[in-house]
């Protein structure tokens, strides 16, 4: 649930600290000529979460592309620069360094990780950079709220909320517990699951903290059976989730469901040969890719990536970078020629489209920061993701 909904600002409120905080964020305009608009993403290319930041960079960079071969953004083209930070931390400071204080770069776009992107928030906003649909549904990403971050869906607090409600109501689960990594990240599902356990009269009954290269699972999925789990809510790499999967599969736990959120909403979990990860549930905040080919716009960007990367699935990665940078473009035409950071708020607040790509509604206004509101429920069935429920905040 949105957070400025919920405090009820007024719109006068919210304009003067928005004017507020842009006074100086003007005065330090950086990463625009008359020919170029510079931006930035700190991701991973190479760590745990690999399998969004790659795909997601080369889907937007084909975005981009395709603009800048149009003659840009009213007549800049749009450089796009990545740093690897590999999710590790000392990575992701150097990154964010050269990006802001060397690139110098006008805004960021699709930085991975709730850790990395919290961590540079203190000297993006100092330095008046704007932060766009960051590849992290983590609540800080919107709240409190700023006139510089734009989260791009509903946070994972949300996510796990409604996907907890969804089995409860329709599963008849009673018991749920947690494993996650004991970062920001992992916390936040971790809290998302206590509070709907506490809010429907649910058991919340163990959970266990993990390593980013941890590989053995088995004695804490003995602990979380003993515990009497019967949902799972998972915060842990792509390659994690999926080795928990197939473990409880091997250790007869047919009856512990397991539940990602949008941060192992990913095409390649359902792929994995064997069935390893079949029954495995998601909420997130946008619809799966491979589940909509009948789209004539799905299936033209999925030939269109497949074609010019050589990968055999766009995957959500993918999905999720070209969604990004449809944005960003959206919000460069609307805020003109002249680009501020004030100019950039106002052409970010003004957007209000359908993703074809995305499967969702995007919108944003003075008082909303939170692009897409729609929390979708899915489950692995036959080797895909399948939609089976869809609530709106």
């Amino acid at each position: 649930m949105k957070l400025l909904k919920k405090l009820g600002l007024t719109a006068a409120a919210s304009s003067f600290a928005i004017a507020a905080s842009l006074s100086g964020a003007q005065a330090q305009m950086q990463g625009v000529t008359d020919t170029e608009v510079l931006i930035g993403s700190n991701n991973d290319l190479s760590g745990i979460f690999a399998a969004f930041g790659g795909p997601a960079t080369k889907a937007a960079q084909m975005v981009f592309d395709k603009v800048n071969a149009a003659g840009g953004v009213h007549g800049r083209q749009i450089r796009f620069v990545v740093e690897d930070h590999a999710y590790q931390m000392p990575k992701a400071i150097a990154g964010m360094n050269k990006l802001i204080n060397g690139d110098r770069v006008f805004a960021m776009l699709l930085s991975l990780g709730t850790p990395m992107n919290i961590a540079a928030f203190k000297l993006q906003d100092a330095k008046g950079v704007p932060n766009v649909s960051p590849l992290s549904a983590a609540r800080q990403m919107n709240e409190p709220f700023s006139p510089l971050h734009y989260a791009g869906t509903a946070s994972y607090y949300d996510q796990i909320r409604a996907g907890v409600k969804y089995l409860a109501d329709n599963e008849g689960i009673k018991t749920v517990c947690s494993m996650y990594l004991p970062t920001d990240f992992g916390k936040e599902i971790q809290q998302g699951t206590t509070s709907a356990a506490s809010d429907l009269g649910l058991t919340f009954a163990a959970e266990t903290t993990h390593k980013p290269d941890d590989s053995d699972f088995v004695g804490a999925l003995q602990k979380l059976n003993g515990a009497g789990c019967e949902l799972v809510t998972m915060a842990l790499g792509v390659r994690q989730a999926i080795t928990v999967s197939g473990t409880a599969k091997k250790l007869g736990l047919t009856n512990m469901k397991l539940m990602n959120s949008s941060a192992g909403f990913h095409s390649v979990m359902a792929k994995v040969p064997g069935g390893i990860t079949e029954g495995m549930y998601a909420a997130a905040g946008w619809a799966d890719l491979l589940s909509r080919m009948d789209n004539p716009e799905v299936a033209a960007f999925f030939k269109e990536y497949t074609t010019a990367t050589g990968e055999k699935l766009p995957g959500t990665g993918a999905l999720l970078g070209h969604s990004a940078a449809v944005t960003m473009v959206k919000a460069l035409e609307a805020a003109g020629r002249d680009l501020t950071p004030a100019t950039f708020q106002k052409g970010m607040e003004s957007l209000d489209f359908a993703d074809a790509i995305s499967g969702n509604h995007v919108d944003y206004s003075a008082t909303d920061h939170q692009g897409a509101d729609e929390i979708i429920i899915s489950v692995i069935t036959d080797g895909n993701w399948k939609e089976i429920a869809r609530i709106e905040d």
